[in-house]
């Protein structure tokens, strides 16, 4: 690159700079990440569970971009959904403004027997990903009800991201416990939103089945808002997290857009913070694979 690739294009023996190196290397592992993400393949529908019980911890921006990355690589057939007890921030973080979401697809969850019908539900993003989010006042979900809809959206996507609340003893995260295949926890290097996690991860494993089967297969996503941070308290936060059983951490720049609390669109995201991310997604990947595989 730059003048060391014109004298290189010259014949001279010039090797490249140690950013052109560490450019190549960032570009491989992407790649790589990339083709897990793309060829990945299951015999149903798998879904991704996004939960942290405290607030502010991420997790809406977190499923729309890992549902985003995944969409935008394998084509699309990505849903999120909003299965938070009442309406969430997940409308309000996606792009569009849908005239029906999740309050009606609930009422009219019978009715729907084809792509196109459920496609008018959705508010589709520029990522591919379609989000299935709250439009106004709803009634409280059940868990009933997000195990319907979800029936329903498994018919006709791929993959199903769900966006949680923060009552974890709610029927409504108990239904999509149930319809769950992998736990994504975001997490910020704060001693209250990690002890919240490993509480999480202690309830579900106490809960056996498949709570237990999703804490043990847990995936975190440590995402950073732009305060100051101590390197301390950052090592002590992984070293909790991998000893209450975490099988990978996956780290996650501050990116501005994010910060803005505002609609997220996946091409506005920095390049780092997008690489994280799709690192993650190749890591959930794996795990549904490994996860769906072991099924009878």
């Amino acid at each position: 690159m730059g003048f060391r690739g014109a004298m290189a294009r010259m014949g001279l023996p010039v090797k490249p700079g140690p950013d052109e190196i560490e450019a190549r290397r960032v570009e491989s592992v992407r790649r790589a990440a990339e083709t897990v993400i793309r060829q990945a393949t299951w015999t149903r529908a798998v879904s991704v569970l996004v939960n942290n019980p405290k607030g502010g911890t991420g997790k809406t921006p977190t499923a729309v971009i890992l549902a985003g990355v995944l969409a935008s690589i394998r084509g699309g057939s990505t849903a999120v959904l909003e299965v938070s007890d009442d309406p969430g921030a997940l409308g309000y973080r996606a792009e569009g403004n849908p005239k029906l979401g999740l309050g009606e697809l609930v009422r009219d969850v019978d009715q729907v027997k084809t792509a196109g019908r459920l496609h008018g539900y959705t508010a589709p993003q520029t990522s591919f990903a379609d989000v299935i989010a709250s439009t106004g006042r709803r009634d409280r979900l059940s868990g009933e009800a997000v195990v319907s809809v979800c029936k329903v959206i498994d018919e006709f996507y791929g993959i199903r991201v769900m966006d949680s609340g923060n009552v974890t003893t709610s029927s409504a995260f108990q239904g999509a416990v149930s319809v769950a295949d992998v736990l994504v926890i975001p997490v910020m290097n704060a001693g209250d939103s990690v002890l919240e996690a490993i509480q999480l991860l202690e309830e579900l494993r106490a809960a056996g089945g498949q709570a237990k089967r999703l804490a043990d297969t847990a995936i975190a996503i440590r995402l950073t808002d732009g305060r100051p941070e101590n390197q301390a308290v950052s090592d002590e936060v992984a070293r909790l997290l991998y000893e209450a059983g975490i099988t990978s951490l996956h780290e996650v720049p501050y990116d501005a857009h994010i910060a803005e609390r505002q609609q997220i669109t996946l091409s506005k995201l920095a390049p780092a913070t997008r690489d994280a991310f799709t690192a993650a997604a190749a890591a959930v990947v794996t795990s549904l694979k490994n996860s769906v595989s072991t099924e009878h």
